[in-house]
């Protein structure tokens, strides 16, 4: 602790906002203990069929969202929260926040969405750009190929290639296909960034997505006369749309206005903790700020962040950053774009009614019927490998063009078969990412997963079996709450530093799955299966995902 003495029951508050919803957690300062927990679910969710305002289709590949929604979880799930933990509202020292990343929100000098705007609210790129919104490839395509043809020094910082998902492609295609948004947009903020503006009254630009998503690296962004090759309108975008001061992770970005006051029930003037991303707020809840502990934060997708003592250059990783996860070392970031949105997708889509009438008749979930089925199988038993594309690839191959492939399937093939080996899949394409940390000189010596598929213990002895090392598990159901939580202690004063605070507020339960020898084997062969089928399709030998990919939107384009 620090010289400041904090009461025994002070609490601080934190928000998790996530794909479809917000979680609110309250949170003993002293312990970690989690006092209560609320939820609110967003009013639009994932915008990627028809846009709100009009209901005019979307393009393939955009995913929106509205900002009114963030806003709605302040009210609700703060309060809620409140009421739930029992206690004072004043008895709160600090709020923290954690947003999906990259997820980017185009507004006025005041802060103000351009979507909220008459003039702008039909035109979808008014509105925020989710994580997962990858119309942009195009753009990162050409982005890519000009760092390598000037041999940027900052492209290996990120892997050798830069996402769809990030600041500097989702700009520049509002800048080509929508240049009225452009021009109308004073800057292009993080939802991260945003919604501690909308808490304190003042812009604050995190230290981690600028690092990570927006190609900051030592002290600069990409040149002027990069930005120009790329687009003569685009020269300026840094000191025009982007630029900003940067605040560490942990600093108090301000305190409490009196409207954000009103709308969460907390005290006017708290401190508001700088903004942060789901995945590296998650690290230190699960206590894992040294080197070689990779958390694996798995929901809709995953993200693998971990900390290292040296600058490495990792082939398909997501960013490193120095001090991007805790003070002092080098954080590294992979990911996959889809893992339980893929297992949802299959349940939704693909799965045969009988599957759902069994499951309500014993008053299970589809998952959990699948899963059960799924369990009494031996390693291999349905002959089935598959790739985890849906969502394309986020590491190793940065390429969002690339879809879903089972291959092995015959007139046998179950539903429980295919459910299963697409969790095998996930499975393997966290173990490609571990392989590329380790032989780049960046070992992985423990792997800690968090996040809501945790229980599902079959997928857990799946990925320790995969991966062959022993999986260890957050010992909070609300990792990345739990970490912005900890992240508003720091703000507040009532510890030095995020180290400090995960020591006492962190939790983590080790090795609670260990990988069983006959299962490591017969992986192995399944997992050189799924290798080859990566490299044939995602390293060129044959782009035919990325010609379906057109051939669809050819056929949307004409058919709207």
């Amino acid at each position: 602790m620090t010289d400041k003495t904090i009461d025994r029951d002070a609490c601080v508050v934190g928000v998790d906002f996530g794909t479809l919803s917000g979680r609110a957690v309250v949170v003993r300062v002293r312990d970690g203990a989690e006092l209560g927990t609320a939820v609110s679910e967003y009013r639009h969710g994932v915008v990627d069929q028809v846009l709100p305002a009009t209901g005019r289709p979307l393009p393939p590949e955009w995913a929106l969202q509205v900002p009114a929604d963030y806003l709605d979880v302040l009210r609700t799930a703060v309060p809620q929260a409140v009421e739930a933990a029992g206690i004072s509202a004043e008895q709160v020292i600090g709020i923290g926040t954690d947003f999906t990343a990259c997820t980017m929100v185009p507004v006025t000098a005041d802060g103000t969405p351009l979507c909220d705007l008459p003039e702008f609210a039909e035109n979808p790129h008014a509105y925020i750009k989710l994580w997962r919104h990858h119309a942009a490839q195009g753009q990162a395509d050409r982005i890519n190929e000009l760092a390598r043809q000037r041999k940027e020094p900052w492209l290996a910082r990120y892997g050798g290639l830069i996402s769809s998902e990030w600041e500097f492609a989702k700009g520049l295609q509002v800048l080509e296909e929508a240049p009225e948004v452009y021009a109308a947009m004073e800057h292009w903020v993080e939802a991260a960034d945003w919604i501690i503006w909308q808490l304190t009254g003042t812009y604050t630009r995190n230290a981690c997505t600028a690092g990570y998503k927006g190609i900051h690296q030592d002290g600069a962004y990409p040149s002027e006369d990069f930005l120009k090759q790329l687009n003569p309108q685009f020269e300026n975008f840094v000191a025009d749309k982007l630029d900003h001061p940067l605040s560490a992770l942990g600093d108090k970005a301000g305190t409490l206005t009196k409207q954000a006051a009103e709308w969460t029930g907390l005290p006017e003037g708290i401190a508001v903790a700088v903004g942060n991303v789901d995945a590296h707020v998650t690290a230190p809840a699960a206590q894992a700020v040294e080197p070689g502990q990779m958390v694996a934060i798995m929901g809709t997708s995953t993200c693998h962040v971990m900390s290292g003592d040296v600058l490495r250059e990792v082939p398909g990783m997501c960013g490193v950053v120095d001090g991007g996860i805790v003070p002092g070392l080098w954080g590294y970031e992979a990911g996959q774009s889809g893992v339980g949105d893929i297992f949802a997708w299959f349940v939704k889509n693909q799965v045969p009614p009988a599957y759902h009438e069994q499951a309500n008749e014993r008053g299970i979930t589809v998952h959990e019927l699948l899963t059960e089925l799924a369990a009494t199988q031996r390693v291999g038993e349905h002959g089935l490998v598959a790739l985890d594309w849906h969502s394309g690839n986020r590491s190793v191959l940065v390429d969002h063009e690339l879809s879903g492939v089972v291959v092995g399937q015959t007139l046998a093939t179950k539903a429980e078969d295919v459910y299963r080996a697409l969790l095998e899949a996930t499975a393997f394409g966290t173990r490609v990412i571990i392989d590329t940390f380790t032989d780049a000189g960046v070992p992985v010596t423990e792997l800690v997963i968090a996040g809501g598929l945790i229980k599902n213990a079959l997928l857990m002895q799946i990925y320790t079996d995969v991966v062959n090392l022993p999986l260890s598990v957050i010992g909070s159901a609300q990792g990345p709450a739990l970490g912005s939580a900890m992240h508003a202690a720091v703000a507040a004063g009532a510890f030095e530093d995020i180290r400090e605070a995960a020591k006492a507020m962190g939790s983590v339960r080790r090795n609670v799955f260990t990988p069983i020898p006959e299962n490591v084997e017969a992986y192995e062969r399944l997992f050189l299966d799924y290798l080859e089928l990566h490299d044939y399709f995602g390293r060129g030998a044959n782009d035919v995902m990325h010609r379906l990919r057109q051939y669809r939107r050819d056929a949307l384009e004409a058919k709207n």
